[in-house]
């Protein structure tokens, strides 16, 4: 059915419809347009509850449902809001500072405290001047230790006037403890501005923005010169050294000895600079303190002790035919009786631990001098102090480093089957020529894995060494037969046992290197025996007779004959046996039980690391 409506609805129902779309093209007009968008863009600030104050008095959070405290509550902050969140909340509110890159502060009461009793020490002095020799008072005085007088003698300007006044070192100290404020960095800061000469070639930033570095060297790590002065005080003036005062022809030989001890210890980076963080977590400052309570160095062995040196420098002079302070691959082979494979020597000197190899040394284009006449690699003698800790100390953390950076032939970080494998025939060969019974490699593979107990299977990496406690079993398996052979007819935990504990099983708190040198320095003691004695005094008479005759050597003091005979003598000389070296009647040594200090080749040490 047709809807039919009559004229008059119809317009009344086109009026209706009329007014429908008037009205609503006026509400499209009247609606907000989009905003457009805003740069830089800003977040809009959150609205934050209402229901939490912080009370005026107390640095809680407590709800409060009364009406009138929201009203007149002006600081609003949420307990689970976040720590900038607070912050912003409460603008009065200022976060405690928690890191201090160069140390803590002390107020300035201490530090007038400081300088007042720095001032007394001055005048106890006459003219008010200290030279060298009153530098270790000097030193208490400043709250350092007395082994830090060489140091601070130089830093503050001794050198030039050889003396300082009060005022020149109170203005020096006074900025030292303004900008630096632990031992520390104290310790540094000295040490470099002493080399003031050397460039530097990078800096923390982090220091740099937060330090006055208008009295400073410019730099926060140290390099082994900086060590030089600090380590000569000690061997000048150090009562347990008083032997070593004449024979400065060996204070080199001592000095780099300890600074490459220093390194092999301190900078876990192997980047040849101690920085402050690798200072803090060393006991380099204690031992240092504690050299002026020791009167026997040798009862430091850390860094150091006469006997530990004395056992490097032999050892070293046992291989150095030429003694030129340098030894190649063939002088390297022979020691401990050719116990080192050749492979693993071939890793030592391709430049994985030292800077001998050509390829890889960032110093041959200056004219490095670790190379020989035929371009073969050298190993220097401070290189050679830590190729001989890491032999005889496989435990240690610098040790374990050494030895899988030989190991890792692809430098992935892992030591592969394969890796082991290469290393292990050489060790088979060694073992059937000898006629000894061999292991197969993949039984000793299946033994070392057992023991390590890798995180990741088929691969053996540097932390899972370093977590096991028998890292020299696993590497000596690889590159040492005679250690090798030693750990396999004996119980591999007896040398950490003390034979002399009620129960036997008392873990001692000696290293190996320690124990080592210890055995190594009574072996050489021993070898001095009555014959060699009875050979020097021949030698000697055999001497003033050439003085009467108006020999070569007349002009030579007494204290030098021995070492004159001995440098003439190696020239002809073709075997390793030092043995009738006497001591020095002149130096005291043969009254302290020291072998002799012989005569080397002048040659100028240069640092390597």
């Amino acid at each position: 059915m047709v809807n039919v409506r009559c004229q008059a609805c119809q317009a009344k129902y086109r009026l209706l419809a009329a007014k429908r779309l008037n009205l609503l093209g006026l509400a499209l007009e009247a609606r907000p347009q989009k905003p457009t968008p805003r740069f830089p863009y800003r977040p809009p600030i959150q609205r934050r509850p209402r229901s939490y104050i912080i009370q005026p008095g107390s640095l809680g959070y407590t709800k409060d449902n009364n009406k009138e405290n929201r009203s007149t509550s002006t600081t609003i902050s949420s307990p689970r809001s976040t720590l900038r969140r607070q912050a912003k909340a409460n603008n009065n509110l200022l976060l405690p500072r928690f890191y201090y890159p160069t140390g803590r502060p002390i107020s300035k009461e201490q530090l007038d405290a400081s300088l007042l009793r720095l001032a007394a020490t001055f005048q106890q002095l006459p003219n008010c001047q200290a030279s060298r020799e009153h530098f270790g008072t000097i030193a208490k005085a400043c709250g350092c230790p007395y082994y830090w007088k060489a140091i601070l003698f130089i830093a503050s300007g001794g050198e030039k006037l050889g003396h300082v006044t009060l005022e020149t070192f109170t203005d020096f100290w006074g900025k030292i403890i303004n900008n630096y404020h632990d031992e520390a960095s104290r310790f540094v800061q000295l040490l470099t501005m002493i080399n003031l000469n050397v460039n530097v070639g990078r800096t923390d930033n982090n220091l740099n923005g937060s330090i006055n570095n208008s009295t400073g060297s410019g730099r926060f790590y140290l390099i082994p010169e900086d060590f030089v002065p600090l380590v000569q005080d000690v061997v000048d003036t150090h009562p347990g050294l008083t032997f070593l005062k004449e024979a400065a022809e060996f204070h080199s030989r001592y000095v780099h000895t300890v600074i490459a001890r220093i390194y092999y210890n301190v900078n876990r980076s192997w980047s040849g600079q101690i920085t402050l963080t690798e200072l803090r977590h060393s006991n380099l400052l204690a031992t240092i303190r504690l050299l002026e309570d020791e009167e026997d160095i040798n009862q430091i062995t850390d860094y150091f002790s006469y006997e530990h040196f004395y056992v490097i420098y032999c050892k070293f002079w046992e291989l150095d035919k030429d003694h030129d302070l340098f030894i190649d691959k063939k002088d390297l082979a022979r020691h401990n009786d050719h116990a080192l494979s050749s492979k693993m020597i071939d890793r030592i000197f391709s430049g994985a631990v030292t800077r001998g190899a050509p390829h890889n040394n960032r110093l041959a284009k200056f004219g490095n001098t670790n190379t020989n006449m035929n371009n073969q690699p050298r190993m220097s003698y401070t290189e050679f102090v830590w190729f001989l800790i890491s032999e005889e100390d496989k435990r240690h953390p610098t040790a374990i480093e050494y030895w899988f950076r030989c190991m890792d032939l692809d430098g992935d970080g892992y030591l592969s089957m394969y890796e082991l494998e290469y290393f292990y025939e050489e060790q088979l060969q060694r073992m059937e020529s000898l006629g000894i019974e061999t292991l197969p490699f993949e039984d000793c593979l299946c033994q070392m894995l057992d023991m390590i107990h890798p995180a990741v299977p088929g691969k053996v990496s540097l932390n899972d060494l370093k977590r096991c406690q028998m890292t020299p079993i696993f590497f000596d398996t690889f590159f040492n037969l005679e250690k090798y052979l030693d750990h396999e007819q004996r119980d591999p935990f007896a040398s950490q046992r003390d034979p002399d504990s009620e129960n036997g099983d008392e873990i001692l708190k000696v290293s190996d290197w320690d124990r080592y040198a210890a055995e190594e320095y009574e072996l050489l003691v021993a070898e001095e025996g009555g014959p060699d004695h009875g050979d020097d005094m021949f030698m000697r008479e055999e001497m003033a007779a050439n003085e009467e005759d108006g020999g070569d050597h007349s002009s030579l003091p007494l204290s030098m004959e021995r070492d004159v005979i001995m440098a003439e003598s190696d020239v002809n000389d073709d075997h390793d046996d030092y043995s009738s070296l006497s001591v020095h009647s002149s130096l005291g040594l043969g009254n302290a039980g020291h072998r002799s200090i012989f005569s080397v080749t002048p040659c100028s040490i240069e640092y390597q690391y």
